[in-house]
């Protein structure tokens, strides 16, 4: 645990920067641009899979008995989901959105289609 001068003294030694409470080293910025095309990706591949659960994969777990398709699109959407989630407190800071903009970013993206209409209003 660093103390008083001690952080600030590494603070200038590493050339951190501070952006909205968090620390990036200077040398290995990440390029505006390229990560928001990557939660916009993101943000659509969730949407996507979770259309796909919904409308191709329960019907047929549930009418053809075969629950494997549901495993897979399903892992792959849990995970596009939490990849969407860190996404929205990342950008959250980076595009200086209020509390009540990032409840409207999660709360669609519980809402099949909900993640078009983020990258439409708010990205």
């Amino acid at each position: 645990i660093y103390k008083g001068n001690q952080f600030k003294n590494l603070l200038k030694k590493n050339r951190l920067k501070k952006t909205n409470n968090f620390y990036l080293w200077s040398k290995f910025k990440i390029n505006m641009k390229v990560s928001l095309k990557v939660f916009k990706l993101i943000s659509i591949l969730e949407a996507l899979s979770f259309i796909v659960l919904l409308l191709i994969a329960m019907p047929v777990k549930y009418l053809l008995g075969n629950p494997e398709l549901v495993r897979v699109v399903g892992m792959a959407h849990g995970i596009l989901f939490v990849l969407y989630i860190l996404g929205a407190f990342v950008f959250k800071n980076k595009l200086n959105w209020s509390n009540q903009i990032l409840g409207v970013v999660i709360l669609c993206s519980i809402i099949p289609l909900g993640p078009f209409y983020v990258d439409r209003k708010y990205l």
